[in-house]
């Protein structure tokens, strides 16, 4: 394996921990602000409240790690993402500013304004909707290079499929796995009654989840053939994602061993994830960025490897030493702290 697979496969890493902690994240600020205006905050937002106060201010940490460290080794995706999503990104940056926002002003004695929580709620949406544009256009035939630049095909992204089946996979995975969260969290503060209501949103977000997935599938193979046929040759990995599913969905809705449905539910992101990611390469950016083309020297790629892997072995125990001190402390996950 060249230097730039071993690159590419710990930025992938560190993307995919965004996407399971963020996903956690963006998908308890839905369900607070939903809880609110169905008359049932009372129920889980004091739980949701307990998860977030810890670890909000971590959760952006991955996805500053991949930004930079894109960048980094392939310089040229600064060039093409940097014109094609000029737009779109300002939105997602705007978007994650208000979320920020909100933290601060929940804090400090905001946290029953509607607006506030309203916007919550939707940032928890939009911007996952927002970044999936990355993934959209990394499949080519979105954006297109002048002499004046790269310009992003706007009635191509509107009007496409497949750019709309990821935005819908992207929602509904956001609320499937911060609904499977919920549910071993609410297990483990012993809330019968919280467990109760976000049971019921796991088993709904499920099957959405699954119909997204194969949805997506389908429009990929319409819009781009070699990516879907190169994901087909990998079956067995999107095979093993789909078996973690049936485990998760089957343990919560027997109510029992939360803790492992939701490890079942990273496994089934972690092989779909890296299937998806296997099977796009050689392609950053389709047709302009290969791995092998858009790589930057062998020096600053081995210095970035090293550094981005000291980084992991750091962040990875950071945060499990903050899930034990907080969000796996008995006390603390039963509010008595």
């Amino acid at each position: 394996m060249g230097y730039e697979y071993i690159g590419i496969t710990v930025l992938w890493l560190f993307l995919y921990g965004y996407l399971i902690v963020a996903s956690i994240d963006f998908g308890a600020g839905f369900f607070a602000y939903y809880a609110k205006i169905t008359k049932k905050d009372h129920i889980i937002n004091q739980l949701i409240s307990r998860y977030l106060s810890p670890v909000w201010e971590v959760t952006n940490v991955f996805f500053v790690f991949f930004f930079v460290g894109i960048v980094g080794f392939f310089p040229d995706s600064a060039y093409y993402y940097g014109q094609a999503l000029l737009i779109p990104g300002s939105i997602a940056i705007v978007l994650l500013a208000i979320r920020g926002s909100f933290y601060a002003f929940e804090n400090y004695g905001f946290k029953n304004n509607h607006l506030y929580m309203f916007l919550y709620g939707a940032t928890g949406l939009l911007i996952p909707a927002s970044l999936s544009t990355t993934l959209t256009i990394s499949e080519g035939g979105f954006i297109e290079e002048t002499a004046n630049g790269v310009t992003l095909l706007y009635g191509e992204l509107f009007t496409s499929p497949y750019s709309w089946s990821v935005v819908f996979l992207a929602i509904v995975s956001v609320l499937y796995i911060s609904s499977m969260f919920l549910t071993y969290y609410a297990n483990r503060a012993n809330d019968h009654s919280a467990l109760a209501l976000v049971r019921k949103y796991a088993l709904f977000w499920s099957s959405p989840t699954i119909i997204a997935s194969m949805t997506t599938f389908i429009a990929l193979s319409q819009h781009n053939p070699e990516h879907f046929q190169k994901a087909i040759d990998l079956w067995w990995m999107f095979g093993l994602s789909v078996a973690f599913f049936m485990i998760a969905l089957f343990l919560v809705y027997v109510g029992k061993y939360y803790g492992w449905a939701f490890i079942a539910v990273m496994f089934q992101f972690f092989f779909a994830f890296f299937g998806y990611g296997a099977s796009h390469l050689p392609y950053i950016l389709q047709p302009y960025i290969t791995i092998s083309s858009g790589v930057t020297n062998e020096t600053m790629a081995i210095t970035l490897i090293t550094v981005f892997i000291a980084g992991l072995l750091l962040l990875v125990p950071s945060l499990i030493l903050l899930m034990r001190l907080f969000l796996f402390d008995a006390e603390y996950v039963k509010g008595k702290k």
